[in-house]
């Protein structure tokens, strides 16, 4: 969620609206600590907290404390059993800050930020439940939502905003590729999508997603991120071959997949191998892609099947780089 571009919107709109942030869980809880909401005064709302009682009376709160029009920032410990009658059994420490529209110019600046930058952390002074100024840090904080004391016997107000997004250089342009960058609209992936005929892509993409039309399509793996996501599925098996021997030559892309059969796994092996490539470097290719216990071939559910593996694949990545593993041990191997 576009955190600040919400906040500017509401405050241009009218003179106040709430940001709502999980900043801390213990136990099960809906959401993990930095799900963010922002509420306005008539509880019109974008962002979720998790839904249940939990976000119902949280919306409320918040729509409330927007319509007094005071800043304030307040916090408040959640038990989600003996509070709410919910069943997940753990706490939440939930944060409802009143922006008023003296931060207008400020929520424009971060929902720059949060165009370009994508992920950002912000610091500010907390004193006598009013947030000071957000400035941007260059630091890059542990935990999305932290209070910190510092040598001055200060409080400092240390967040995360925007979500990592993994990059996707998707090639192929055909009913599975159409298919695939609706599945990946709403999940948290920057899509480079390539095809050499432009004629093939539709006139309108989600915004997470740019086209790239190229003659020699394979080339668009140069100016590829690290850790990015490779897949394959052009018209050709041919250019299938030469993307993936490139891409796994880089040895840099946290994964590269191609779409087939077993078959054409095999047969893509044998001539990366007659190519000089090693056979190490031929494990990490993935064939087929997505789901192996969904059957259907229909291009929407084939989509759904590779979504749901590049997300638990994301997840895996995030989860090892957090435990101090790096690039060349992120590179998952082929199945």
């Amino acid at each position: 969620m576009k955190t600040w571009a919400h906040i500017a919107s509401l405050l241009k709109e009218g003179d106040a609206c709430a940001l709502v942030t999980v900043s801390r869980v213990e136990g099960s809880a809906p959401r993990e600590a930095g799900a963010r909401m922002v509420v306005a005064p008539n509880m019109r709302f974008s962002g979720t907290i998790g839904g249940g009682t939990l976000e119902f009376e949280t919306i409320r709160n918040a729509a409330m404390a927007a319509r007094e029009g005071l800043a304030v920032f307040r916090q408040q410990n959640v038990s989600l059993g003996p509070d709410l009658g919910q069943c997940c059994g753990g706490r939440a420490q939930i944060t409802i800050e009143v922006l008023t529209k003296e931060s207008l110019k400020l929520a424009e600046e971060l929902s720059s930020q949060e165009a370009v930058l994508g992920t950002f952390a912000t610091c500010a002074t907390l004193h006598d439940k009013i947030v000071g100024e957000r400035r941007i840090s260059s630091s890059s904080p542990e935990f999305p939502f932290t209070i910190e004391t510092v040598s001055d016997g200060s409080q400092q107000l240390v967040e995360v905003f925007g979500q990592a997004r993994r990059p996707v250089v998707l090639f192929g342009a055909g009913h599975v590729g159409k298919a695939l960058v609706l599945a990946l609209a709403p999940l948290p992936f920057d899509v480079s999508w390539i095809d050499s005929r432009p004629d093939q892509f539709p006139g309108a993409v989600p915004p997470n997603v740019r086209k790239i039309s190229m003659t020699d399509p394979a080339m668009a793996l140069e100016n590829a991120k690290d850790g990015a996501f490779v897949l394959a599925m052009t018209y050709s098996h041919a250019l299938d071959e030469e993307i993936m021997a490139r891409a796994l030559l880089h040895q840099r892309f946290g994964y590269c997949g191609v779409i087939g059969s077993r078959t054409k796994k095999m047969r893509f092996q044998k001539r990366l191998k007659s190519r000089g490539i090693a056979p190490t470097l031929i494990s990490h290719m993935v064939c087929p892609i997505g789901s192996s216990t969904i059957r259907s071939k229909a291009p929407a559910i084939i989509a759904a099947g590779i979504a749901a593996d590049l997300l638990e694949r994301d997840e895996a990545l995030h989860q090892q780089a957090g435990a101090g593993g790096g690039l060349a041990q992120n590179i998952p191997h082929g199945q």
